[in-house]
């Protein structure tokens, strides 16, 4: 019995070393003969990328906003509305605007099932999260669908959001800790005075979560009622601080 597990030790320290460095190489391979394309203008992409350097520069990219619910300021600092009714969360990072190209690219991802842009945009995420002069979250949890719309769309969007930021910034994630107990309407075919109605009790956490920083990921933020009420249900079940990170923000009505 040593022995065997000697040799285990030794073929995982082996795995260890060696697997990354093929899947470096196969990656490498795979960008020499299919260098990757565009996918909004179809040159080659950049850094590994389906996206070129001119079309990236090109991405409605948030610069100031509030720093409670991401909504857009002149200047960095928290918005009336947080000061006056602030959230359950403590902070959000929207990266983009919901506008034209990236709306383009959240409904293929979203709606038409093209996966690899969640690879693309989680990437981007991931770029400007990597760059935060704040404490990294001990867990990320992406936004849960109801079991009835996963089987219908057959992926959870923030999660497959979330795959690449957890990769990149090296965080455990886990979609099994919070679930969408109740079935809800879709929010974005909602008034905004009906949304927090309609996702009222809708999340549930797993006991056993006792982290204290919890990182929420999601694809668009409108009028942060989603996040919120999830965000509510963490702080009950002992999370401490909950930051928002959202691929793009957008305003009531776009």
């Amino acid at each position: 019995m040593p022995k065997f597990t000697k040799y285990n030790r030794l073929v995982s320290s082996v795995n260890s070393y060696a697997v990354p460095k093929v899947n470096r190489w196969l990656k490498s391979a795979q960008e020499w003969l299919i260098p990757p394309l565009c996918i909004l203008c179809g040159n080659h992409g950049d850094q590994g990328r389906d996206l070129c350097s001119g079309c990236a520069g090109d991405l409605p990219v948030v610069v100031e906003a509030c720093i409670q619910c991401g909504a857009s300021l002149s200047m960095a600092g928290i918005c009336g509305k947080c000061q006056r009714h602030p959230p359950a969360y403590d902070v959000t990072r929207a990266v983009f605007h919901y506008r034209p190209p990236l709306d383009k690219m959240i409904k293929r991802l979203k709606f038409n099932g093209d996966l690899y842009l969640a690879r693309l945009l989680g990437g981007l995420m991931a770029d400007s999260l990597s760059g935060l002069d704040a404490d990294m979250p001990d867990i990320i949890v992406p936004v849960p669908l109801h079991s009835r719309r996963l089987r219908e769309r057959g992926f959870n969007q923030a999660l497959e959001l979330a795959r690449p930021i957890a990769e990149r910034l090296r965080l455990p994630l886990d979609w099994r800790y919070v679930l969408r107990t109740r079935a809800t309407d879709p929010q974005s075919e909602l008034p905004a005075k009906l949304r927090s109605r309609n996702i009222k009790g809708a999340f549930s956490v797993v006991p056993g979560l006792t982290v204290r920083h919890v990182a929420i990921v999601d694809d668009v933020m409108t009028t942060g009622h989603t996040v919120n009420e999830l965000a509510t249900v963490l702080r009950r079940s002992g999370a401490k601080y909950i930051s928002v990170w959202v691929c793009a923000r957008a305003v009531f009505g776009n």
